[in-house]
């Protein structure tokens, strides 16, 4: 499950060193899509000794570098944004996302620069809704005689899902969460419009949610049309079996195909795959998009 969750950090990285990719997915958090950052105005941090958590001078020191981090101007000012991508939930983000704010003003002050205010959001890709604390204030118990000398820390969170494709300005950017949505939501329909994408960002968008999509399942060239992708892609379920009515074959594909999607599967669930209808099963395999948890397998074949 790691694996795949690194693969899903590694493609974020990816796609938000695209300045216009960065800038546009900024805007659509703090300006709901006004073009207020600019992309030529952006400059990158991610190799600067200000990115890293700890001193880098202290080899027993814990230190890790940030997800992306750059120095943008707004109307003339600097400032300095992090994006951390989260593919699960983490109760204690707000904690991390505090050190991590904090240890670069640190580090901007001992560097004797000048200090740029800091602001960090997480870039949250899967399916289900973050529901963990989005303020330090949030997650602690505060007695209210101490609530006014308790210093606050906000995180925004930014849920893929839930973003409107519309606003944002980068064909990059906007056909990776477009495409990511549709998955997430198993909208096979949405998915086989007769319209021509990029393959990379086809590919971004499958790993970026933890979609097992394979190289035989991508026609050759640099773009693809989506119809014809999906088609290929339920061909290659065809040929496992899927389409066959071979109850047998539907299931051992299905276990695999969950395998992958969940890291593992229990035993419980194995056998209840085994005694469940084809006609469930049918239906399983037409949502294996939106399967996140053993849970979301129950609710189907119950």
């Amino acid at each position: 499950m790691s694996q795949i969750r690194n693969a899903s950090d590694t493609t974020c990285k990816q796609l938000l060193r695209d300045g216009e990719c960065f800038a546009d997915l900024c805007n659509a958090l703090y300006f709901h899509g006004r073009q207020v950052i600019k992309p030529e105005n952006l400059i990158s941090q991610e190799n600067d000794v200000s990115t890293l958590i700890g001193k880098e001078a202290l080899p027993m020191e814990t230190k890790r570098y940030r997800d992306i981090v750059r120095k943008a101007s707004i109307n003339g000012e600097y400032m300095i944004i992090g994006v951390e991508h989260q593919s699960t939930l983490d109760k204690n983000m707000i904690i991390r996302i505090l050190n991590y704010d904090a240890q670069l003003y640190i580090n901007q002050v001992e560097r004797g620069k000048e200090v740029y205010p800091v602001g960090t959001f997480v870039f949250y890709t899967r399916d289900k809704e973050w529901t963990y604390p989005k303020s330090l204030k949030e997650s602690l118990k505060v007695p209210p005689e101490m609530e006014e000398y308790i210093n606050d820390w906000k995180l925004p969170v930014l849920e893929l899902k839930k973003m409107d494709p519309q606003i944002l300005k980068s064909k990059r950017l906007k056909e990776v969460v477009e495409i990511s949505q549709s998955m997430l939501e198993g909208d096979y329909e949405k998915l086989r419009t007769n319209r021509m994408i990029s393959v990379e960002n086809y590919k971004m968008a499958s790993i970026l949610i933890h979609t097992d999509i394979k190289e035989e399942d991508l026609p050759e060239g640099d773009e693809i049309n989506m119809c014809k992708a999906m088609d290929q892609l339920f061909q290659r379920f065809e040929n496992q079996g899927i389409e066959k009515g071979e109850a047998i074959g539907i299931e051992k594909t299905l276990k695999e195909q969950l395998k992958v999607k969940l890291g593992t599967i229990s035993s419980p669930l194995e056998e209840r795959l085994t005694t469940t209808s084809l006609e469930k099963l049918n239906v399983l395999t037409l949502n294996i998009f939106n399967i996140n948890s053993e849970e979301d397998v129950l609710k189907i074949i119950h």
